[in-house]
């Protein structure tokens, strides 16, 4: 992997130094403190190039900060009173929502000798390595975690909401009962165990674009091996979002390349699926499929986050809200009689719904548009990581179903998104004939 330039240390070390961001309590928050240096690199560097439909992201930014009119307003069916936890939320997500965005213009405006294009994706692809560590580590030390240096500095009144919780406390999977039991489910190093399951499978993208594509002799030995580690915690993982993403990634292959490859692609499925039905991995696969209890929680919460937007259909509500009852009873909490009974709040099943809840129907649209946009711009480029861009860019839209966006899904679809810009401009500047490129133009000049 070639050294990327001092210019683009902020990337390198959020992605490659990721583990150590984890252990020290800030995983994907990481970008929130790197994103200060990455401004001010960005504002001496004028004018600031910005890709094309990016207005759009800029106006789902602006519709959040609309949104925080209304954290003081309950939706029908819900319930809470404003207070600090719902305040901290949205400020942290507001954050993070800023922090992605001047990433996205700093990877955008570094030039292809500050930061190579193969260098991100195999930054990328260090990173599934880790992710592939972490998922290893929660399935056979499942116990382990531990109280980072952040959660020690952090005052009881914002170290103990619940999603600032998620974020500073590094655990290596969360425990669960899909299968009628307690069961570990692995999250190391990223917040929740839905998150390992998105991530993975993005960064399992990049990384055979970069190990396998470019990968030579000396990486692509290690491709095979990888991967069926990788298949260990994919399975135990009982994510069917991630088993879903990967078929449509083998169909997307199948669909996108040429005859030769097309071959490879289902002769490397068909001996990938006979060595999962040969192994101990099957049964488990089995057994989770049969077991659909979530299906009724998140038909609760998301038939009851659509009728709360509703109400607030252009703005939201800024935040999430707690249901009154769920998919079992009318009431709140849980009982000797009822464990599982609770009160889930609306918007944590799937980025779509989030964004419903929050930012109302016009957010989610926005999101929607923003990346079903770059799909459509970035169709033609066949070169590997133009079509591994557009097949993250699909994963976006099939994963905010079922997968929140924030912190650490976010942060990898919008690098594949510059990536993707990045290519663009590349191959233009590559090509005899090539002309000004319509995804650079310039917001901000040295005259301010």
């Amino acid at each position: 992997m070639r050294l990327p330039s001092r210019a683009a240390w902020p990337i390198a070390a959020f992605l490659v130094g990721y583990p150590v961001w984890w252990a020290l309590g800030f995983g994907g928050l990481a970008v929130v403190v790197l994103a200060p240096p990455m401004a001010v690199i960005l504002w001496r560097r004028r004018p600031i190039r910005v890709p094309r439909g990016f207005g759009l992201w800029l106006l789902l930014l602006a519709g959040y900060l609309v949104s925080a009119g209304m954290l003081g307003e309950m939706p029908p069916g819900t319930y809470g009173e404003f207070g600090a936890g719902r305040l901290i939320g949205y400020l942290m997500r507001l954050c993070l929502y800023l922090s992605l965005t001047i990433m996205v213009l700093y990877l955008g405006n570094l030039t292809e000798e500050e930061l190579p294009q193969l260098t991100l994706v195999r930054m990328l692809g260090a990173l599934f390595v880790t992710t592939v560590a972490g998922g290893l580590l929660g399935v056979f030390a499942p116990r382990v975690e531990f109280t980072s240096p952040v959660e020690r500095l952090l005052p009881d009144w914002i170290g103990g909401n619940s999603f600032v919780q998620n974020l500073i406390h590094p655990t290596a999977a969360q425990m669960q009962k899909v299968l009628g039991h307690a069961s570990p489910r692995p999250e190391a190093p990223f917040e929740w165990a839905n998150a390992w399951g998105s991530n993975l499978s993005v960064l399992l993208i990049w990384f055979v674009v970069g190990w396998w594509v470019y990968g030579g002799r000396r990486r692509r030995p290690a491709v095979v091996p990888m991967l069926a580690l990788a298949a260990v915690p994919a399975v135990y993982s009982l994510n069917r979002g991630l088993w879903i993403g990967l078929g449509v990634a083998a169909a997307y292959l199948v669909l996108r390349l040429n005859a030769r490859s097309r071959v490879m692609v289902c002769s490397a499925v068909a001996a990938g699926a006979l060595a999962f039905f040969l192994s101990p991995l099957q049964p488990l696969v089995a057994k989770r499929l049969d077991s659909p209890h979530s299906n009724d929680i998140r038909s609760f919460t998301v038939s009851a986050t659509v009728a709360a937007a509703g109400t607030s259909p252009f703005i939201g509500y800024g935040n999430t809200r707690n249901a009154t009852g769920n998919h079992k009873t009318i009431t709140t909490g849980k009982s000797d009689w009822c464990d599982t009974c609770g009160h889930p709040p609306l918007g944590s099943d799937g980025q779509l719904w989030h964004l419903m809840i929050t930012q109302g129907f016009v957010g989610a649209g926005l999101y929607v548009a923003f990346f079903a946009g770059a799909i459509r711009r970035h169709w033609s480029d066949r070169s590997p990581i133009g079509m591994a861009g557009v097949l993250v860019m699909i994963l976006t839209l099939l994963y905010m179903f079922v997968y929140d966006g924030l912190v650490t899904p976010l942060s990898l679809y919008l690098i594949s998104f510059a990536l993707l810009w990045r290519n663009t401009r590349h191959e233009r500047r590559t090509s005899p004939s090539a002309l000004p490129s319509p995804d650079d133009q310039p917001v901000v000049s040295r005259s301010g």
